[in-house]
Protein backbone atom coordinates (compact mmCIF):
# COMPACT_ATOMS: atom_id res chain seq x y z
CA UNK A 1 0.00 0.00 0.00
CA UNK A 2 2.82 2.19 0.93
CA UNK A 3 4.18 2.39 -2.68
CA UNK A 4 0.51 3.12 -3.59
CA UNK A 5 1.03 6.03 -1.54
CA UNK A 6 4.01 7.10 -3.10
CA UNK A 7 3.13 6.62 -6.68
CA UNK A 8 -0.29 8.59 -5.88
CA UNK A 9 1.83 11.54 -4.17
CA UNK A 10 3.86 11.84 -7.43
CA UNK A 11 1.20 12.02 -9.65
CA UNK A 12 -0.65 14.69 -7.85
CA UNK A 13 2.92 16.41 -7.69
CA UNK A 14 3.00 16.38 -11.62
CA UNK A 15 -0.64 17.89 -11.65
CA UNK A 16 -0.05 20.74 -9.12
CA UNK A 17 3.49 21.06 -10.99
CA UNK A 18 1.64 21.49 -14.22
CA UNK A 19 -1.04 24.05 -13.03
CA UNK A 20 1.68 26.21 -11.51
CA UNK A 21 3.76 25.75 -14.52
CA UNK A 22 0.61 27.12 -16.35
CA UNK A 23 0.22 29.85 -13.77
CA UNK A 24 3.67 30.96 -14.29
CA UNK A 25 3.82 30.70 -17.64
CA UNK A 26 3.36 34.55 -18.99
CA UNK A 27 6.59 35.58 -16.91
CA UNK A 28 8.41 32.77 -17.39
CA UNK A 29 10.61 34.56 -19.78
CA UNK A 30 10.59 37.78 -16.86
CA UNK A 31 11.98 35.22 -14.50
CA UNK A 32 14.21 33.55 -16.21
CA UNK A 33 15.56 36.81 -17.49
CA UNK A 34 15.93 38.23 -13.71
CA UNK A 35 17.89 35.35 -12.79
CA UNK A 36 20.31 35.61 -15.49
CA UNK A 37 20.77 39.26 -14.46
CA UNK A 38 20.73 38.12 -10.97
CA UNK A 39 23.47 36.16 -11.56
CA UNK A 40 25.17 38.82 -13.84
CA UNK A 41 24.98 41.70 -11.73
CA UNK A 42 25.52 39.44 -8.30
CA UNK A 43 28.88 40.97 -8.03
CA UNK A 44 28.09 44.72 -7.94
CA UNK A 45 25.22 44.04 -5.42
CA UNK A 46 27.96 42.88 -3.46
CA UNK A 47 29.62 45.68 -3.90
CA UNK A 48 26.72 48.29 -3.54
CA UNK A 49 26.49 45.62 -0.06
CA UNK A 50 29.66 46.21 1.31
CA UNK A 51 29.05 50.07 1.89
CA UNK A 52 25.39 49.55 2.75
CA UNK A 53 26.09 46.20 5.38
CA UNK A 54 22.83 47.02 7.55
CA UNK A 55 20.67 47.65 4.49
CA UNK A 56 20.78 44.40 2.02
CA UNK A 57 17.43 45.52 0.84
CA UNK A 58 18.45 49.04 -0.09
CA UNK A 59 21.87 47.67 -1.52
CA UNK A 60 19.89 45.12 -4.14
CA UNK A 61 17.13 48.58 -4.76
CA UNK A 62 20.28 50.48 -5.74
CA UNK A 63 21.65 47.90 -7.78
CA UNK A 64 18.38 47.80 -9.98
CA UNK A 65 17.72 50.91 -10.45
CA UNK A 66 21.23 51.52 -11.43
CA UNK A 67 20.87 48.39 -14.15
CA UNK A 68 17.94 50.42 -15.30
CA UNK A 69 19.61 53.54 -15.44
CA UNK A 70 22.93 52.10 -17.24
CA UNK A 71 21.91 48.83 -19.21
CA UNK A 72 17.84 49.01 -20.02
CA UNK A 73 17.01 52.90 -20.71
CA UNK A 74 19.77 52.70 -23.57
CA UNK A 75 18.98 49.80 -24.76
CA UNK A 76 15.52 50.94 -25.23
CA UNK A 77 16.30 54.49 -26.42
CA UNK A 78 18.89 52.49 -28.84
CA UNK A 79 15.74 49.73 -29.91
CA UNK A 80 13.85 52.43 -31.14
CA UNK A 81 16.40 54.07 -33.06
CA UNK A 82 16.70 50.92 -34.37
CA UNK A 83 12.90 50.75 -35.26
CA UNK A 84 13.11 53.89 -36.75
CA UNK A 85 15.79 53.20 -39.56
CA UNK A 86 14.63 50.04 -40.44
CA UNK A 87 11.64 51.37 -41.44
CA UNK A 88 13.17 54.50 -43.02
CA UNK A 89 14.96 51.87 -44.80
CA UNK A 90 11.95 49.59 -45.51
CA UNK A 91 10.38 52.97 -46.53
CA UNK A 92 13.02 54.11 -48.92
CA UNK A 93 13.03 50.70 -50.44
CA UNK A 94 9.34 50.68 -51.59
CA UNK A 95 8.03 54.27 -51.23
CA UNK A 96 9.77 57.45 -51.35
CA UNK A 97 12.16 58.14 -54.06
CA UNK A 98 11.32 55.25 -56.31
CA UNK A 99 7.51 56.22 -56.19
CA UNK A 100 8.31 59.93 -56.98
CA UNK A 101 10.14 58.94 -59.92
CA UNK A 102 7.32 56.16 -61.21
CA UNK A 103 4.70 59.51 -60.83
CA UNK A 104 7.10 61.65 -63.31
CA UNK A 105 7.85 58.70 -65.54
CA UNK A 106 4.18 57.60 -65.90
CA UNK A 107 3.11 61.50 -66.37
CA UNK A 108 5.99 62.14 -69.11
CA UNK A 109 4.66 58.44 -70.61
CA UNK A 110 1.27 60.11 -71.08
CA UNK A 111 2.13 63.25 -72.58
CA UNK A 112 4.15 60.99 -74.88
CA UNK A 113 0.84 58.62 -75.76
CA UNK A 114 -1.98 60.84 -75.99
CA UNK A 115 -0.50 62.29 -79.14
CA UNK A 116 -0.83 59.36 -80.20
CA UNK A 117 -3.73 57.80 -78.70
CA UNK A 118 -5.79 60.79 -77.45
CA UNK A 119 -8.17 57.98 -75.45
CA UNK A 120 -5.00 57.89 -73.39
CA UNK A 121 -5.71 60.78 -71.14
CA UNK A 122 -5.96 59.88 -67.59
CA UNK A 123 -4.46 56.65 -67.14
CA UNK A 124 -1.95 58.35 -64.62
CA UNK A 125 -5.57 59.51 -62.68
CA UNK A 126 -6.62 56.01 -62.52
CA UNK A 127 -3.07 54.72 -61.32
CA UNK A 128 -3.26 57.76 -58.77
CA UNK A 129 -6.15 56.43 -57.62
CA UNK A 130 -5.14 52.36 -57.28
CA UNK A 131 -2.06 53.60 -55.25
CA UNK A 132 -4.27 55.26 -52.92
CA UNK A 133 -6.25 52.36 -52.94
CA UNK A 134 -3.54 50.51 -51.61
CA UNK A 135 -2.68 52.77 -49.32
CA UNK A 136 -5.39 52.95 -47.72
CA UNK A 137 -6.04 49.00 -47.40
CA UNK A 138 -2.30 49.60 -45.65
CA UNK A 139 -3.47 52.31 -43.34
CA UNK A 140 -6.77 50.09 -42.36
CA UNK A 141 -4.60 46.88 -41.58
CA UNK A 142 -2.15 48.87 -39.17
CA UNK A 143 -5.11 50.30 -37.40
CA UNK A 144 -6.31 47.03 -37.08
CA UNK A 145 -3.31 45.95 -35.28
CA UNK A 146 -3.18 48.71 -33.31
CA UNK A 147 -5.40 47.02 -30.84
CA UNK A 148 -2.69 44.13 -30.37
CA UNK A 149 0.07 46.76 -30.10
CA UNK A 150 -1.17 48.27 -27.20
CA UNK A 151 -2.31 44.62 -25.70
CA UNK A 152 1.44 43.92 -26.46
CA UNK A 153 2.84 47.56 -24.23
CA UNK A 154 0.46 46.07 -21.66
CA UNK A 155 1.52 42.23 -21.66
CA UNK A 156 5.26 44.00 -21.70
CA UNK A 157 4.46 46.64 -18.68
CA UNK A 158 3.20 43.81 -16.86
CA UNK A 159 6.64 41.34 -17.42
CA UNK A 160 8.70 44.28 -16.88
CA UNK A 161 6.93 44.82 -13.56
CA UNK A 162 7.19 41.18 -12.52
CA UNK A 163 11.42 40.84 -13.74
CA UNK A 164 11.67 44.19 -11.58
CA UNK A 165 10.58 42.52 -8.51
CA UNK A 166 12.32 38.98 -9.13
CA UNK A 167 15.40 40.90 -9.53
CA UNK A 168 15.17 42.35 -6.53
CA UNK A 169 14.22 39.70 -4.76
CA UNK A 170 16.60 37.07 -6.27
CA UNK A 171 19.44 39.36 -5.03
CA UNK A 172 18.74 40.14 -1.91
CA UNK A 173 17.60 36.47 -1.35
CA UNK A 174 19.49 34.55 -4.39
CA UNK A 175 21.85 33.03 -1.87
CA UNK A 176 19.16 31.16 0.60
CA UNK A 177 17.13 30.45 -2.64
CA UNK A 178 20.19 28.29 -4.17
CA UNK A 179 20.33 26.47 -0.73
CA UNK A 180 16.62 25.67 -0.39
CA UNK A 181 16.82 24.58 -4.36
CA UNK A 182 19.97 22.24 -3.22
CA UNK A 183 17.84 20.71 -0.06
CA UNK A 184 14.45 19.85 -2.29
CA UNK A 185 16.17 19.31 -5.16
CA UNK A 186 16.00 15.17 -5.49
CA UNK A 187 19.42 15.04 -6.96
CA UNK A 188 22.81 14.56 -5.00
CA UNK A 189 23.60 17.76 -3.37
CA UNK A 190 27.11 17.81 -4.82
CA UNK A 191 25.30 17.06 -8.11
CA UNK A 192 22.70 19.86 -7.57
CA UNK A 193 25.89 22.21 -6.35
CA UNK A 194 27.50 21.51 -9.72
CA UNK A 195 24.69 22.40 -11.87
CA UNK A 196 24.36 25.50 -9.80
CA UNK A 197 27.91 26.36 -9.87
CA UNK A 198 28.35 25.22 -14.21
CA UNK A 199 25.19 27.39 -14.77
CA UNK A 200 26.20 30.74 -13.29
CA UNK A 201 29.96 30.11 -14.85
CA UNK A 202 27.94 29.44 -18.43
CA UNK A 203 25.84 32.66 -17.51
CA UNK A 204 29.19 34.82 -16.77
CA UNK A 205 30.89 33.70 -19.45
CA UNK A 206 28.57 33.67 -22.50
CA UNK A 207 26.15 36.77 -21.01
CA UNK A 208 29.11 38.38 -19.49
CA UNK A 209 31.67 37.40 -22.15
CA UNK A 210 30.60 36.89 -25.76
CA UNK A 211 27.48 38.71 -25.58
CA UNK A 212 28.29 41.73 -23.81
CA UNK A 213 31.90 41.79 -26.12
CA UNK A 214 29.63 41.75 -29.07
CA UNK A 215 27.02 44.56 -28.10
CA UNK A 216 30.23 46.64 -27.46
CA UNK A 217 31.49 45.64 -30.82
CA UNK A 218 28.04 46.63 -32.32
CA UNK A 219 27.67 49.99 -30.12
CA UNK A 220 31.33 50.96 -31.25
CA UNK A 221 30.77 50.41 -35.02
CA UNK A 222 27.96 52.17 -34.32
CA UNK A 223 29.70 55.11 -33.92
CA UNK A 224 32.01 53.98 -36.23
CA UNK A 225 28.92 54.13 -39.22
CA UNK A 226 27.69 57.28 -37.79
CA UNK A 227 30.88 59.32 -37.44
CA UNK A 228 32.37 58.32 -41.32
CA UNK A 229 29.19 59.08 -42.87
CA UNK A 230 27.05 55.46 -43.55
CA UNK A 231 23.48 55.80 -43.54
CA UNK A 232 21.20 53.89 -40.98
CA UNK A 233 24.21 53.17 -38.36
CA UNK A 234 22.17 52.19 -35.33
CA UNK A 235 20.55 49.51 -37.85
CA UNK A 236 23.97 48.56 -39.32
CA UNK A 237 25.55 48.55 -35.44
CA UNK A 238 23.03 46.34 -34.55
CA UNK A 239 23.57 43.58 -37.33
CA UNK A 240 27.97 43.87 -36.84
CA UNK A 241 27.12 42.73 -32.94
CA UNK A 242 25.34 40.08 -34.22
CA UNK A 243 27.91 39.38 -36.66
CA UNK A 244 30.22 39.49 -33.93
CA UNK A 245 29.53 36.35 -32.37
CA UNK A 246 30.66 34.52 -35.69
CA UNK A 247 33.33 32.42 -34.56
CA UNK A 248 36.46 33.72 -36.92
CA UNK A 249 34.66 36.41 -39.21
CA UNK A 250 33.29 38.72 -36.91
CA UNK A 251 31.84 42.41 -37.27
CA UNK A 252 34.44 42.38 -40.73
CA UNK A 253 31.63 40.93 -42.38
CA UNK A 254 29.54 44.47 -42.25
CA UNK A 255 32.71 46.75 -41.92
CA UNK A 256 34.13 45.41 -45.17
CA UNK A 257 30.83 46.00 -47.36
CA UNK A 258 30.53 49.67 -45.53
CA UNK A 259 34.41 50.32 -45.89
CA UNK A 260 33.64 49.24 -50.01
CA UNK A 261 30.18 51.45 -50.01
CA UNK A 262 31.63 54.64 -48.76
CA UNK A 263 34.60 54.02 -51.16
CA UNK A 264 32.20 53.36 -54.43
CA UNK A 265 30.50 56.48 -53.46
CA UNK A 266 33.48 58.39 -53.19
CA UNK A 267 34.14 59.51 -49.83
CA UNK A 268 37.63 58.07 -49.88
CA UNK A 269 38.28 59.83 -46.12
CA UNK A 270 35.42 57.97 -44.93
CA UNK A 271 36.67 54.65 -46.18
CA UNK A 272 39.99 54.66 -45.00
CA UNK A 273 38.54 56.10 -41.13
CA UNK A 274 36.42 53.71 -41.36
CA UNK A 275 38.70 50.85 -41.77
CA UNK A 276 41.03 51.92 -39.19
CA UNK A 277 38.21 52.53 -37.00
CA UNK A 278 37.53 49.23 -37.80
CA UNK A 279 40.34 47.15 -37.46
CA UNK A 280 41.77 49.33 -34.21
CA UNK A 281 39.32 50.30 -31.65
CA UNK A 282 36.19 47.67 -33.10
CA UNK A 283 38.97 44.71 -33.13
CA UNK A 284 40.70 45.52 -30.00
CA UNK A 285 37.76 44.98 -27.91
CA UNK A 286 38.27 41.56 -29.10
CA UNK A 287 41.37 41.19 -27.93
CA UNK A 288 42.07 43.63 -25.25
CA UNK A 289 38.19 43.12 -23.33
CA UNK A 290 37.44 39.27 -23.55
CA UNK A 291 40.40 38.06 -21.50
CA UNK A 292 39.69 40.16 -18.85
CA UNK A 293 35.69 39.91 -18.96
CA UNK A 294 35.48 36.07 -19.60
CA UNK A 295 38.39 35.41 -17.76
CA UNK A 296 39.00 31.54 -16.57
CA UNK A 297 35.67 30.19 -16.76
CA UNK A 298 35.15 27.41 -18.90
CA UNK A 299 33.45 29.17 -22.47
CA UNK A 300 31.10 27.15 -24.57
CA UNK A 301 32.60 26.94 -28.32
CA UNK A 302 31.47 30.12 -30.06
CA UNK A 303 29.77 28.38 -32.89
CA UNK A 304 27.19 26.96 -30.33
CA UNK A 305 26.87 30.46 -28.93
CA UNK A 306 25.59 31.75 -32.29
CA UNK A 307 23.83 29.11 -33.25
CA UNK A 308 21.71 29.57 -30.05
CA UNK A 309 21.57 33.00 -30.61
CA UNK A 310 20.06 33.11 -33.47
CA UNK A 311 17.48 29.98 -32.49
CA UNK A 312 16.91 32.03 -29.30
CA UNK A 313 15.61 35.08 -30.81
CA UNK A 314 13.92 33.36 -33.60
CA UNK A 315 12.22 31.09 -31.18
CA UNK A 316 11.86 33.48 -27.68
CA UNK A 317 11.32 36.87 -29.61
CA UNK A 318 14.65 39.28 -29.16
CA UNK A 319 14.76 37.92 -25.36
CA UNK A 320 16.73 34.79 -26.68
CA UNK A 321 19.68 36.42 -27.45
CA UNK A 322 20.10 35.36 -23.01
CA UNK A 323 17.66 32.55 -23.51
CA UNK A 324 18.83 30.66 -26.08
CA UNK A 325 22.74 30.33 -25.21
CA UNK A 326 21.42 29.71 -20.96
CA UNK A 327 19.44 26.50 -22.50
CA UNK A 328 22.31 25.45 -23.95
CA UNK A 329 24.45 25.93 -20.94
CA UNK A 330 22.49 24.44 -18.64
CA UNK A 331 22.06 21.20 -21.49
CA UNK A 332 25.48 20.50 -21.47
CA UNK A 333 25.64 21.21 -17.90
CA UNK A 334 23.05 18.34 -16.65
CA UNK A 335 24.87 16.24 -19.38
CA UNK A 336 28.09 16.68 -18.04
CA UNK A 337 27.16 15.17 -14.35
CA UNK A 338 24.83 12.95 -16.05
CA UNK A 339 28.74 11.24 -17.74
CA UNK A 340 29.99 11.92 -14.28
CA UNK A 341 27.45 9.73 -12.51
CA UNK A 342 26.43 7.23 -14.97
CA UNK A 343 30.74 7.20 -14.78
CA UNK A 344 31.13 6.80 -10.59
CA UNK A 345 28.21 4.10 -10.79
CA UNK A 346 30.50 2.04 -13.12
CA UNK A 347 33.38 2.08 -10.70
Amino acid sequence: MERYGLHFLVAILFATFALVFFIFQPFLIALILAAVFAVVLNPVYELVKSYMRRWPSTAALVTVFATFVLVLVPLAALGTQIGIEASNLYWSLTEGDARGSVTTLVLQLESQLVSYVPSARGITGSMASHISEYSESGLRWILQNMGSAFSGIASFLVSFFVFTIALYYLLRDGGELKERLVELSPLKDSDDRSVVQRLEVAVNSVIKGTISIALLQGLLAAIGFWLFGVPNSALWGTVASIAALIPGVGTALIFVPAVLFLGVAGNMFGAIGLAIWGIIIVGGVDNLVRPYLIGSGTSLHPLPILLSVLGGITFFGPVGIFLGPLAIALFFALLSIYSDSRHYHHH
